[in-house]
């Protein structure tokens, strides 16, 4: 399935307070790449933009009267994200917006499956910040450039992110494994893999091992359970 980022701007917190979109931006990966296609505009949100959003985006309504409505754009937009599955960071807060828009037009609720990155977010780094300038300090993804919230730019560096955060997600299976070893995955993401090698240690090896073992004995008062541990594995095998 396509995999679609998408972010938005807005004159305030809730479209249940008659607040509407002023910027709307979608970006298409390809595979683990972020493609050149994208939908991105600015809107007349018919209305004044509130100062908290304002000092948040940049935006006024005099700075976006005249510019396209989101009914000018709403076909386009739906075409573009058609089939798709939608990302975004704190997904409801943008859908919510989405969804407001669309019932303004008497049009339905996207049916597109959504991914809320800040969910995933936080389920990786519990109890720490997740915000996307704090993940972008995190996986060392450049935002020097974002003074000021973007929708364009958010689902750019956000596009980023998602990448990095999956990295090892999509890596679990080796580059080098055999196309059949990888058709092998099951239904609990586990995978035949290619045998072990199994290295011996060296005479200086075990010699090391064993001076540690005596050490730690001698440390604790005969409580090393290590070196009972080997003991007895060199009774059993005598």
């Amino acid at each position: 399935m396509r995999k679609i980022v998408l972010d938005t701007e807005t004159t305030g917190l809730s479209p249940r307070d008659g607040h509407r979109i002023i910027e709307i931006a979608a970006i298409e990966l390809d595979g683990r790449k972020v493609s050149r296609r994208h939908f991105h505009h600015y809107l007349d949100p018919e209305r004044e933009v509130d100062e908290d959003a304002a000092r948040v985006h940049g935006f006024t309504w005099d700075m976006l009267r005249g510019r396209a409505k989101f009914a000018d754009i709403a076909g386009s937009f739906l075409e573009f994200i058609e089939g798709a599955e939608l990302m975004a960071h704190n997904a409801p807060f943008d859908m919510g917006f989405i969804n407001h828009e669309l019932n303004l037009l008497g049009l339905p609720p996207l049916q597109n499956p959504v991914m809320d990155t800040l969910k995933i977010a936080r389920e990786m780094h519990p109890g720490k910040k997740n915000s996307l300038d704090t993940l972008c300090s995190r996986y060392e993804i450049d935002n020097q450039h974002r003074t000021l919230h973007g929708a364009l730019l958010d689902t750019e560096l956000l596009a980023e992110v998602y990448l990095a955060m999956t990295r090892g997600q999509e890596s679990l299976l080796d580059e080098e494994v055999k196309p059949e070893v990888r058709q092998s995955v099951t239904l609990d993401n586990t995978a035949i893999r290619p045998k072990l090698r199994v290295l011996q240690p060296s005479e200086a090896e075990l010699a090391a091992h064993a001076q540690q073992l005596a050490d730690i004995d001698k440390a604790s008062k005969g409580n090393c359970l290590w070196k009972r541990l080997d003991t007895q594995q060199a009774e059993g095998t005598a």
